[in-house]
């Protein structure tokens, strides 16, 4: 096994944080490389402090190295000082475990977890030496996967994959690499397996589908190549997650990365139905671990890691059905431990209260809402489910109970918005800090902060505002100019902040969202003409993207400023995640009209979930009332 670093001392000296590519880690696995028959390389296409923080390739790592046959190794974007001395020296891209070149690898798997990364996942096939676009890739390079949640639109970044996996990593991965050994020891082709591949459900092979477009530059027709190749790409979904895989050791980096904790997972899914909540939709149906299974989880993980934090990962912790006797079971266990419980996305409650006193810091922490809308018409349009009353009790009882620092976020330019809605975002944060000051001057500890943050509106595929036209770069600004006026005129102006998002770079996520396999070319050229990290701000060069996109005829009114037809076409219709387009559409026209619609704990709505035969569907109070 080749102990040797990539990087000679002298190059380690000259780059920003050395430990990002040294690998070595507490729980990384040690394998020998002759003797494994499959070697996977798997990616994040970001810094490794973001990378590290992502729980599904610790899962996926997990997952293969439990096989004999395999080998999975981790790799990460080099940072920009790296990246120069790479070019400049010839040095190939290679992974943390054996420090061996990427190229030479059998797959390289990239998970797609923010669209304003596809730049660097140019990056990382340049410097690994691999050919950028599938056709030209020989027997000699890896078999390149995408998959994660900008998989499920994988059409703006289609040519430089061999394939997609669609949906959850668990299910189908051995079938793939079993396929694998078997077609190498036929003799297969690259293309043999590519081909085989696609019969997998879940497998999404480029190359094998051809799309057509009309004159005004939407999708005349999408269709494969050969009868065997399937029309739709049914999404794949652990169905028990009590018997799915996870990593009982998860890797502990030598620096500090940006969730810093070990992570127990709780459920999948959500029952909510905010209309403009891609994760909300692609993870449906909402399936919980056992509590059981989770309190054997967390002791293992705990006695694994050493780690002082756990963090309670779901997209909705409230509405998972054991949280109560999950946490009061883990309170005294991590008080011995001196571990902190991380409980995001609570709904602010008696409980959550409760809890949070006796397994946090009150000092060192702040209470979050994410209302997303200031008003309640804004608010029964996006479906989310949360009145001013919710709100401001929750924020009194955090008040009660000892915090005084409040963090609320919401969006701007979301559909039907007004210039009330807008002023109402100050107001409810006026009207958050009001409550603070009904306590009695002896229970207050100082001044109340309120920060107020606001993101840009991007409609996303598979939500019900897919159809839905974003507002202007600079209504945007507009807007934040309004907010920030309405601020300053608040009673408790003195104890709100408000601070927004860059409108730039969420223009541009904009189009790739809902982009097709036209926006590759620009892609490339912008790569090319040295964009790369424009997730960060510093490194995001609007000027080059603008000129690039010009270039290619690629408008921001096509892509992101229309409202689409119900008729059309979109470039994702191919891919089906089991929640119909009828159901969407119908949340659709329920946003116009700002009826709100049940969640799925109370009643279901018909999504199409159900066909997978799983989780909260498997309930019957909400069989009976499907539509």
């Amino acid at each position: 096994m080749n102990n040797k670093l990539a990087l000679s001392d002298d190059i380690l000296l000259r780059v920003e944080k050395p430990a990002r590519y040294i690998g070595g880690e507490i729980n990384m696995v040690v394998k020998d490389p002759a003797k494994v028959d499959i070697r996977f390389a798997m990616c994040f296409p970001d810094v490794y402090e973001v990378g590290m923080s992502h729980l599904g390739i610790q899962i996926l790592y997990d997952l293969f190295n439990r096989r004999e046959d395999t080998y999975c190794e981790r790799v990460y974007s080099p940072w920009t000082d790296l990246d120069k001395i790479m070019r400049e020296e010839h040095i190939p891209l290679f992974t943390l475990e054996t420090q061996s070149p990427v190229k030479n690898f059998d797959f390289l798997g990239i998970t797609l977890q923010y669209e304003m990364c596809y730049t660097n996942v140019l990056q990382v096939l340049d410097l690994a030496g691999i050919p950028l676009h599938s056709e030209d890739r020989t027997e000699e390079d890896p078999i390149v996967i995408g998959g994660g949640p900008c998989s499920y639109n994988p059409e703006p970044i289609a040519d430089f994959f061999d394939f997609f996996y669609i949906g959850e990593g668990e299910t189908a991965y051995d079938e793939i690499l079993d396929l694998y050994k078997a077609n190498r020891a036929a003799g297969g082709t690259r293309k043999d397996f590519l081909r085989k591949v696609s019969h997998i459900e879940g497998m999404y092979v480029p190359s094998l589908y051809t799309v057509e477009y009309n004159e005004d530059g939407t999708i005349r027709s999408f269709k494969p190549i050969a009868e065997d190749v399937p029309a739709r790409i049914r999404k794949q979904v652990v169905r028990d997650l009590d018997t799915c895989v996870y990593p009982d050791k998860q890797i502990l980096p030598f620096l500090r990365v940006i969730q810093d904790r070990v992570v127990l997972e709780l459920q999948r899914g959500c029952t909510r139905g905010c209309r403009f909540c891609q994760a909300g939709m692609i993870y449906r149906p909402n399936r919980e671990r056992s509590v059981g299974h989770l309190l054997a989880m967390a002791k293992t993980l705990l006695d694994t890691s050493g780690q002082d934090e756990m963090n309670l990962s779901s997209l909705s912790s409230s509405d998972f059905s054991g949280l109560q006797e999950l946490v009061y079971a883990m309170i005294d266990e991590c008080r011995e431990r001196h571990v902190n419980l991380s409980l995001p996305s609570l709904r602010i409650d008696s409980f959550a209260v409760d809890v949070m006193q006796k397994v946090q810091d009150v000092n060192k922490s702040s209470i979050t809402f994410a209302p997303e809308a200031g008003t309640q018409r804004m608010r029964n349009v996006i479906n989310k489910g949360l009145t001013d009353e919710d709100i401001l009790s929750g924020a009194g009882k955090a008040f009660a109970a000892g915090w005084n620092k409040v963090k609320l976020y919401f969006m701007l330019g979301l559909p039907t918005e007004q210039d009330d809605d807008v002023k109402g975002i100050a107001q409810l944060g006026n009207a958050i800090a009001a409550e603070y000051y009904k306590l009695p001057k002896e229970r207050r500890h100082g001044r109340v902060n309120v920060t107020i943050s606001t993101s840009y509106f991007i409609a996303k595929p598979f939500t019900p505002f897919q159809w839905m036209p974003m507002i202007t770069k600079e209504h945007f600004l507009e807007n934040q100019r309004l907010l920030k006026a309405t601020v300053n005129e608040q009673l408790n102006a003195k104890s709100l902040e408000y601070h927004w998002h860059d409108a730039e770079t969420s223009e541009m996520e904009g189009i790739f969202a809902r982009g097709d396999r036209k926006i590759g070319p620009a892609i490339e050229e912008a790569y090319k003409r040295g964009c790369m990290y424009d997730a960060w701000v510093e490194h995001f060069h609007y000027d080059i993207w603008k000129e690039v996109l010009d270039k290619h005829g690629i408008t921001i009114e096509f892509y992101n400023l229309r409202e689409r037809p119900k008729e059309e076409i979109l470039p994702w219709d191919h891919i089906d995640i089991g929640v119909s387009r009828e159901f969407l559409y119908r949340e659709y026209e329920k946003a116009q009209r700002e009826e709100i619609t049940p969640n799925c704990m109370k009643q279901c709505s018909g999504c199409g979930a159900a066909s997978f035969g799983c989780g909260i569907c498997k309930q019957p109070r909400r069989k009976e009332a499907e539509v």
